[in-house]
C-alpha cells in the first residue's frame, strides 16, 4: 500500500454544503436551496408576514371569530371527527406564510407573527445570545433570527406587547394537532363559563 497523497483542497468552500464541490462529484444539488438545507423562498414569504403583522392580526382576529362562531357546528360535528380536515388545511396556510411546524400550541398572534418554533433551539421567550450582528441566526447564518424577526412584527401590532408574556413549554403531545380547532374549543368553554356566571 503506497503513502497517502495530500490534494490541496483550493480556495475555502462557500456554504456547509460546498454546492461547486458537490456538483463535480455528480452528486445532486439542488438549485434555490441554502446550504443549510432551508429555501430562501420561506425565508422570504416569512418576511411578509412579519412586516404586513398589523394586517394578519386585523384577519386574524376576525379568522377566530368566524371559528368561534361555527363552534355549535363543530360540536355537532364532533370535534374529533373535524380534526383531520382541519389540521390538514390549518398546516398548509400556515406552512405556507408562516414555515409553520405545527406545534399545535400557536403563538403567531404573540410573537409579531413570526414562528418561534423555527428557531433551530425552538425557544419560545426570546432570542438566546447568540445572534449575529447582522440579525442572524448563530445556528444557520444564512438566516434572519425569528426573534429579532418577532419583535419587529410586534411593534406593528396593536397587541404587539403580547410579545412580553412568558410562554409555556411546548406540550409535545398536542404536536400535529389543530391550534385553530383547540383555541375554538377552549374560547366557547370560556364563554359558556361565564354566561353560566351571568345566570
Amino acid at each position: 500500500m503506497g503513502e497517502p497523497v495530500l490534494v490541496d483542497p483550493g480556495p475555502p468552500k462557500k456554504g456547509n454544503a460546498a454546492p461547486a464541490a458537490k456538483a463535480k462529484t455528480g452528486a445532486f444539488t439542488p438549485s434555490g436551496v441554502s446550504p443549510n438545507r432551508r429555501a430562501r423562498r420561506s425565508y422570504t414569504i416569512r418576511l411578509w408576514a412579519v412586516k404586513n403583522s398589523r394586517f394578519l392580526e386585523w384577519f386574524y382576529r376576525n379568522f377566530a371569530s368566524a371559528f368561534l362562531f361555527l363552534h355549535p357546528v363543530w360540536k355537532k360535528l364532533g370535534y374529533n371527527r373535524v380534526e383531520t380536515p382541519v389540521t390538514f388545511v390549518e398546516r398548509n396556510v400556515k406552512g405556507l406564510l408562516f414555515d409553520c411546524r405545527m406545534c399545535g400550541q400557536c403563538v403567531l398572534s404573540s410573537t409579531g407573527m413570526s414562528c418561534p418554533m423555527n428557531c433551530p433551539k425552538q425557544l419560545r421567550n426570546g432570542p438566546c445570545g447568540g445572534v449575529r450582528a447582522n440579525g442572524n441566526c448563530e445556528v444557520e447564518p444564512d438566516m434572519p433570527c425569528v426573534w429579532v424577526q418577532a419583535w419587529n412584527g410586534s411593534r406593528n401590532m396593536v397587541a404587539g406587547d403580547a410579545i412580553l408574556k412568558v410562554q409555556k413549554p411546548v406540550n409535545q403531545s398536542l404536536r400535529e394537532t389543530s391550534s385553530w380547532l383547540r383555541v375554538t374549543a377552549e374560547a366557547a368553554a370560556e364563554r359558556e363559563k361565564n354566561t353560566a356566571k351571568e345566570a
